[in-house]
């Protein structure tokens, strides 16, 4: 028998991201030295397993949504998906919605709505974001990305 919360909308099956209603796919640079370290600090704090956190590199961590998750949105910006693939959130949105699931943030999680803070953190957001492969040293002073479509590989550091 499926379970699920009374008042909890009924999932599309084509939606379905696989994960059980309780859990947030989060979705983020599984190359990015910085991005793997804030994952392990989410997961420290993730004290109820509430938070799937996978790399959008590896394709079989993607999710067959409909419409289909945007690869250089998800290269931008790290992104969470409700279980049921219903709500998709990316950049300071997703971490508003991580948030949520975390027991030491959720007393402050409220002031993440505050009136300017959406914009204010998603503006920082998207600098961290814009210079991750910075902020964290990478191995020799140089991060690997992965190969463009024509095969070339590009190098940040």
């Amino acid at each position: 028998m499926h379970s699920r919360h009374l008042n909890a909308p009924a999932c599309d099956p084509k939606l379905h991201t696989g994960l059980p209603h309780n859990k947030l796919l989060v979705l983020f640079d599984g190359y990015c030295p910085f991005c793997q370290a804030s994952i392990r600090i989410l997961k420290s704090f993730d004290w109820f397993g509430w938070l799937e956190c996978r790399s959008f590199r590896e394709p079989e961590n993607i999710p067959p949504l409909t419409p289909p998750l945007c690869p250089d949105a998800m290269e931008a910006e790290m992104h969470a998906v409700s279980h049921c693939g219903k709500t998709v959130r990316k950049g300071f949105a997703a971490f508003r919605m991580i948030a949520w699931r975390l027991p030491l943030l959720v007393p402050t999680t409220p002031l993440l709505y505050l009136p300017g803070m959406g914009w204010i953190g998603q503006k920082a957001y998207l600098w961290v974001a814009r210079n991750r492969f910075n902020l964290i040293p990478c191995k020799d002073g140089v991060c690997a990305l992965p190969a463009t479509k024509t095969g070339s590989a590009e190098k940040s550091g």
